[in-house]
């Protein structure tokens, strides 16, 4: 392995073993121990099973290549898994809600062993659909863990403020180190031990089992709105009206589309941006090298969190402009730097100054999911939760399916600049989320709207 992957690797665990051990009191919340054993039981299970997802991720696109199908065919699978999260998501978030939310995190875990299962299949069928499942279970991985999350805390009557420091932790452990190791084991797996690229997923499917056993032996259940007046179509209704009468709700949704469009292109993308020229590049230390990257991220985000003083609405901004610019440096590259002619071999110049600047974009990743979800807790409704979060994946997954469409018809930096253009419109948009946050001092009481439509809604001055 080239001695720059193990340079970048090791400067950023310099930097994130830092900005760890530095934590001073302020940097700290103190808890109770009851929260405490809540808190670890959810992140041992959050962990395993983002170490379920994460497994997958390196050898996703490989495994594809590797069964001899093309970009285009690869794209059309990637289709099917964010088409099947679009018409299935929104079906089983109304579900989680109001079925159970532990129930829904358990039919996580079955769907994606079910997919991961089919990944020893080369045929194109098959595994069509496992990345049907595969959709399935990322609406869920997405929503109903956050959700029995939310509403177990707020139950067990535990402070508001101690929710952030539950998402921080699980983004830095599920998003960072769980993913760090992952894909150092996936490579391991796949290329050091020579077991192949579908080792990964067998992996990936006894996590997943290890986590199910523990929802089962230890969470209890919660829901939405349990009301058994209430079908499907009234929460669709429901959470449709949510996101009409809280100008908030609706810009959170925005906001997620707009960048989660731009991360899932990117993770199609980073590949072939990376070896144009079918250069040889260790795809699982890569991979760890991103998901170092996001850890730095989520310990920065835990950082600014813990401060009264500074505002999640506010800081996301910078994000949103920062990882704009760096997906805009595939463009810059190709404008001032040669390109290389020659096939195979080592990263090339260009290739390293993209692999830097993904790094980059990889932690306005980690400091993304912990705040996006403390947004959610502040603006999104208990009772329809799981359903309006699913909502905001339906733009999303528009998106990328339409990118991943036509994946051969643009040139690879077309694509980066798209989501270049998104993550500034991001940015806008978290302004105005801003300016409209601080016009009140809580949410509007959507659900008494949805029932006198005729009353004026509140106002709450700050």
């Amino acid at each position: 392995m080239e001695l720059f992957y193990i340079l970048l690797f090791g400067a950023l665990s310099l930097v994130v073993a830092t900005l760890e051990l530095s934590k001073s009191s302020k940097d700290r919340i103190t808890t109770s121990s009851a929260f405490n054993s809540f808190k670890n039981n959810y992140l041992v299970v959050y962990s395993l099973m983002m170490a379920g997802d994460w497994l997958q991720g390196p050898y996703v696109y490989f495994l594809y290549s590797h069964y001899g199908f093309d970009k285009g065919d690869i794209g059309r699978l990637f289709i099917a898994g964010f088409g099947s999260s679009m018409l299935f998501g929104t079906i089983v978030g109304s579900l989680a809600d109001k079925q159970g939310r532990k129930r829904a995190c358990v039919t996580y875990c079955i769907t994606y062993i079910l997919s991961c299962i089919t990944k020893h299949s080369p045929q194109y069928k098959v595994l069509m659909v496992g990345r049907i499942l595969g959709g399935i279970a990322t609406s869920l991985l997405f929503s109903a863990f956050e959700s029995w999350l939310v509403a177990e805390h707020n139950k067990r009557g535990f402070e508001a403020q101690w929710l952030s420091l539950t998402f921080s932790k699980a983004i830095f452990l599920g998003n960072g180190l769980i993913a760090i190791l992952s894909g150092l084991f996936a490579n391991a797996l796949a290329d050091n031990l020579g077991f192949g690229p579908v080792s990964p997923f067998d992996a990936a499917a006894c996590f997943l089992a290890i986590g199910m056993a523990i929802i089962l032996s230890s969470w209890t259940e919660n829901y939405g709105d349990p009301s058994e007046s209430k079908d499907l179509l009234t929460q669709f209704k429901g959470a449709a009206t949510a996101i009409a009468s809280d100008e908030k709700i609706a810009l959170l949704g925005a906001i997620q589309s707009l960048f989660e469009g731009s991360m899932y292109t990117f993770v199609f993308l980073w590949t072939p941006a990376l070896s144009p020229n079918e250069e040889s590049i260790p795809h699982g230390f890569i991979f760890a090298t991103f998901m170092l990257s996001s850890m730095l991220g989520s310990s920065i985000a835990s950082r600014l969190m813990t401060r009264a003083s500074i505002r999640v609405e506010s800081y996301m901004q910078i994000v949103f402009v920062i990882s704009a610019f760096t997906l805009l440096l595939p463009i810059i590259t190709s404008l001032l730097v040669s390109p290389s002619s020659v096939k195979g071999g080592s990263i090339s110049l260009s290739g390293s100054i993209q692999l830097f600047g993904f790094c980059v974009f990889e932690a306005c990743v980690g400091l993304f999911w912990p705040s996006i979800m403390k947004m959610r807790s502040q603006y999104i409704p208990e009772e329809a939760r799981s359903t309006i979060m699913n909502f905001f994946r339906i733009p999303l997954n528009i998106f990328v399916c339409i990118v991943l469409y036509n994946v051969n018809a643009f040139p690879i930096t077309v694509m980066f600049g798209m989501c270049s253009i998104f993550l500034f419109m991001a940015s806008i948009l978290q302004r105005r989320l801003m300016v409209v946050s601080e016009m009140h001092k809580k949410p509007e009481d959507w659900s008494a709207m949805k029932e006198d439509p005729d009353e004026e809604p509140l106002n709450y001055d700050q």
